[in-house]
C-alpha cells in the first residue's frame, strides 16, 4: 500500500520515476586522466562463455562508474593456460570466438563494444560470436550514451557519406570558383544529420561539436553544420566524462613505455596483497591526501597469480634484471588489508582500488 501511495503521488506531481536521479553533471574542464591496466588472462579463468561475458561487463561497469579514461589490457603470460578448453569454440580466422583462444582480444572486444553508444554499435560492430551474449549485459549508460530526445553540445556519431556541395545546396559554379568544400555527413542519433568540414571514410566513429543551442535541431529537415573534434575535448572543455579508450600492451612494461600521453604517467599505483595498506595514503591526524597532484594516473591490477608472474613473463624486465613488481610503481598498495577470503578476484580488486583511490582522484589540483 505504501508503494502504491508513493506511485500515485508521483503521478499527481507528473514525475518520471523511471529515470535515475544520479545524472552526471559537467562542471569545469578536466585535464587529468585516470588509466586502469589489467591482464586479459582473467578471462581465461572464467569457465563458460556466459561467465566470460559477465566478467568483462563487471570490469566495464567499474570503469564507467569511476570515470576511467583509458583501460590497458596487457599480456602476463597466463592467458593460454586454458587454450585447449572447449575446442568447439575454436574457429580459424577473425570471425571465431576468442574467449578461449585469445582472452586479451575477447576482453578488449567486449570493453570496446560496451563503451560505444548503443545506436552506433550496429554500424561499428559486425555480428561476431564474442558479442552473442552482449545484449544481456548491464548497460553502462555513460554521459555520451545520449538518447535522441536528450540535448548535449557534444555527441558521438558515425560517418555515413561524403558531400561536396556546401550544406547540400547545389549551385552553379564558375570556372574561377574555388573547388567545393568537402564535407562528411554524420549520424549523431538526432532526427537531423550533421556535416563536418573534413573527408572521413564511411562507418567511422567521430566526436562532433554542435552549434550553440538546441534550436538548430527543433523542426526542419536540413543538414546542420558541426565540427569534428578529438574525443578528449568534451572532458577538457566542459568536464564531461566521455567514456574510455581501450589499448593493448604486449607486456607489463609496455603498459608504461607505450603510454599514449606525451609526458607519460606521472603517478603510478601497483596493487598487491603484499603492499602497504591503501589507508596509509592519508595522514591520520589531518586526514589529508599525501599523494602529489598528477596529470595522468595509472593503476595496475594483476591477474589470478598477481603482478609477479607478469614480471617473470616480461622479456624487457628480465633484461633489466627487474624481479620485484613494486619497483615499477610510485606506490605499492594493498586494497583490502585483513581480507577474509584467501584471494580477491581482479574484477573485485578493480572496484576496491578505484573506490579506495577515489579521494586521491577527486582531490587532484585542490
Amino acid at each position: 500500500m505504501k508503494r502504491k501511495r508513493e506511485a500515485d503521488k508521483a503521478a499527481e506531481l507528473n514525475l518520471d520515476t523511471s529515470k535515475p536521479t544520479a545524472v552526471f553533471e559537467a562542471t569545469t574542464g578536466r585535464a587529468y586522466t585516470v588509466t586502469v591496466a589489467l591482464p586479459g588472462s582473467i578471462i581465461a579463468n572464467a569457465l563458460t562463455p556466459e561467465l566470460k561475458s559477465l566478467l568483462a561487463s563487471q570490469i566495464a561497469r567499474a570503469l564507467a562508474v569511476f570515470c576511467v579514461d583509458e583501460v590497458v589490457i596487457f599480456e602476463d603470460g597466463q592467458g593460454n593456460q586454458r587454450q585447449n578448453d572447449k575446442q568447439s569454440y575454436h574457429q580459424n580466422g577473425d570471425n571465431g570466438y576468442t574467449g578461449y583462444s585469445d582472452p586479451n582480444h575477447f576482453l578488449m572486444h567486449l570493453l570496446s563494444y560496451l563503451e560505444t553508444p548503443p545506436f552506433l554499435r550496429k554500424h561499428l560492430f559486425p555480428m561476431h560470436p564474442n558479442l552473442k551474449l552482449a545484449g544481456s549485459l548491464p548497460s553502462l549508460d555513460m554521459p555520451h550514451h545520449l538518447r535522441s530526445n536528450e540535448w548535449c553540445r557534444y555527441r558521438e556519431g558515425v560517418t555515413i557519406g561524403q558531400q561536396t556541395e556546401e550544406h547540400g545546396k547545389k549551385k552553379k559554379r564558375r570556372k574561377d570558383d574555388n573547388p567545393p568544400e568537402e564535407l562528411t555527413l554524420v549520424d549523431v542519433g538526432l532526427p537531423r544529420k550533421v556535416s563536418v568540414p573534413a573527408s572521413i571514410p564511411s562507418n567511422t566513429r567521430v566526436t562532433v561539436k554542435l552549434p550553440d543551442g538546441q534550436a538548430a535541431f527543433d523542426g526542419g529537415t536540413g543538414i546542420v553544420a558541426a565540427s569534428a573534434i578529438a574525443p578528449s575535448v568534451p572532458r577538457e572543455e566542459s568536464g564531461y566524462y566521455w567514456g574510455y579508450t581501450v589499448r593493448a600492451a604486449s607486456s607489463l612494461s609496455a603498459v608504461i613505455t607505450e603510454c599514449t600521453y606525451p609526458d607519460g604517467y606521472d603517478l603510478t599505483f601497483g596493487t598487491s596483497e603484499r603492499g602497504a595498506p591503501i589507508s596509509d595514503l592519508t595522514k591520520s591526524a589531518s586526514d589529508q591526501i599525501q599523494v602529489p597532484n598528477f596529470n595522468h594516473m595509472l593503476i595496475v591490477f594483476g591477474g589470478v597469480a598477481g603482478l609477479e608472474v607478469a614480471v617473470e613473463a616480461d622479456d624487457e624486465l628480465r633484461k633489466m634484471n627487474v624481479k620485484e613488481p613494486r619497483t615499477l610503481f610510485d606506490y605499492w598498495v594493498n586494497l583490502c588489508p585483513g581480507q577474509g577470503s584467501r584471494t580477491i578476484r581482479t574484477e573485485e580488486a578493480v572496484w576496491l582500488g578505484l573506490m579506495g583511490l577515489r579521494e586521491v582522484v577527486l582531490s587532484n589540483g585542490r
